[in-house]
């Protein structure tokens, strides 16, 4: 089984960086595999609603988004980390998961179904549970299950130093990494005993236009 760390700041290895490390050596602790996904640091549109993904099954713009929606499939779990800039989670991030659940959505939604999914938040100060209540939402619309922690999934400091002293967000990282790793062994011995995933109705959709 694989889980792959996402990292959505613009710093490859910077504070954001630093938590998912911390997440996804508990995970090798316990048996699963990680690789990790850097977004980048060029700039990344926003969906612009076009719906093009319905037919492709993937984004117009053909940048890391894509990228990212070539692999997904193959992995068992996601960590999804992000810096907190204003408050919320970072302009690029946003971005980039309003676009691959888009289209992984209006493609047929296979890719993440059921799949397990977390996210993690690094901040010099505060907004961490502002952007934890933003980011799970994508997770819920997907039907993905939000693996948590004994605390809230953020880390503080304003570089990976800081983070590094950061003794309790450290400890949560790697709660969550262990946690994540029990809840595939659960999933993966279900399905062993013949536990199904369960039966999907095709999407229904309204409005408040009657």
């Amino acid at each position: 089984m694989k889980v792959l760390l996402v990292n959505g700041s613009p710093h490859k290895e910077g504070c954001t960086y630093t938590a998912l490390a911390e997440v996804g050596a508990a995970l090798n602790q316990s048996g699963i595999g990680t690789d990790v996904f850097w977004i980048g640091n060029k700039p990344l549109s926003g969906c612009i609603a076009c719906k093009s993904c319905i037919q492709k099954n993937r984004c117009v713009f053909d940048d890391t988004v894509n990228e990212f929606l070539e692999l997904a499939g193959d992995y068992d779990g996601f960590v999804f980390g992000t810096p907190v800039h204003w408050g919320g989670a970072a302009g690029a991030i946003t971005s980039f998961l309003d676009r691959v659940f888009y289209a992984d959505l209006n493609g047929g939604g296979s890719r993440f179904l059921l799949k397990p999914a977390t996210a993690v938040m690094s901040a010099r100060r505060a907004g961490t549970t502002a952007t934890w209540d933003q980011m799970n939402k994508y997770f819920g619309l997907m039907q993905m299950p939000i693996i948590t922690s004994r605390y809230w999934n953020m880390v503080h400091g304003a570089k990976p130093e800081d983070v590094k002293q950061d003794a309790e967000g450290l400890q949560t990282m790697r709660v969550l990494g262990r946690n994540m790793a029990w809840f595939l062994r659960c999933k993966e011995a279900g399905e062993k005993a013949g536990v199904h995933l369960p039966e999907q109705e095709p999407m229904t959709f309204t409005n408040f236009i009657r």
